[in-house]
């Protein structure tokens, strides 16, 4: 690991000094980013607006059976999450992969299979995989996350959930009641074959792409401890640290930006 960055928790700058600051100079890269589990593209729009109004290209993939998109829950599995992130990349160079919780598990796997287009991984509050793990397989290991007490798992309709009561605590015990209570009404179960898939990289294409880790210190998904780890594992180039819970595009979503965009330079 070369350097640790801390982002402290007083923003320096507001949104508007931000959009001036990037405006100036056009990202060539393609920024994709990848939302994680019980998630949708829809909570990353304040960092997705941040980025495109600052003059970055943004795609924000929407995974098959998240936010709006209705696909059954037999007809997903962890090829389709990765099928549809390529898909979205199509011919584009130079892709910057942005991936959240269990997006960090998805786009490894997406920059092993077209590591040629992709330029740099930015994982946030990520899973980051070796060959053969999964998410589940990898969670298990993590003494210190709150997702355990609270999961519950429909073997038979092939589906994840958290109970109403610890949505808050898991996910963001750092946002407004209101945002948290928002969140715990309108919660979908997640797919759980996706989420027990092993992926499979290779260090000759997965291996060789840069990899930067944005690490959440107040984390009940993930433990700061086993992000830690994973970043050592990963070989991880640069780290960044925000005083956040889970989810920092919600508090922290300027910071952010911030962070996804210099690192697309």
């Amino acid at each position: 690991m070369k350097k640790l960055i801390f982002v402290v928790t007083v923003l320096l700058f507001s949104a508007v000094t931000i959009c001036a600051q990037n405006s100036k100079t056009k990202n060539e890269a393609t920024i994709v980013i990848v939302h994680g589990a019980w998630s949708s593209s829809n909570d990353w729009q304040h960092v997705t607006e941040d980025l495109t109004v600052g003059g970055s290209s943004v795609i924000s993939v929407n995974l098959p059976g998240h936010g709006s998109d209705n696909t059954p829950i037999s007809a997903i599995s962890f090829k389709l999450y990765v099928d549809e992130v390529k898909k979205a990349i199509g011919d584009r160079q130079n892709v910057i992969l942005v991936g959240h919780s269990f997006g960090g598990i998805v786009v490894s796997q997406v920059a092993e299979e077209i590591a040629p287009q992709i330029k740099k991984i930015v994982y946030v509050a990520a899973y980051v995989p070796k060959n053969g793990e999964s998410l589940l397989s990898i969670a298990q290991t993590d003494a210190e996350s709150h997702v355990g007490k609270n999961l519950i798992i429909d073997e038979k309709n092939g589906i994840a959930s958290i109970k109403k009561e610890g949505i808050a605590d898991v996910f963001l015990a750092d946002a407004p009641k209101q945002v948290a209570d928002y969140v715990a009404q309108n919660l979908k179960p997640e797919p759980l074959a996706p989420l027990a898939t092993p992926v499979t990289l290779t260090e000759g294409k997965f291996g060789k792409i840069s990899k930067v880790f944005v690490m959440t210190l107040n984390d009940h998904t993930i433990g700061y401890t086993l992000q830690q780890k994973m970043a050592k594992d990963a070989n991880i180039e640069r780290l960044y640290s925000l005083p956040s819970s889970h989810t920092p595009f919600i508090m922290f979503s300027h910071v952010l930006a911030q962070i996804i965009a210099l690192e697309a330079k």
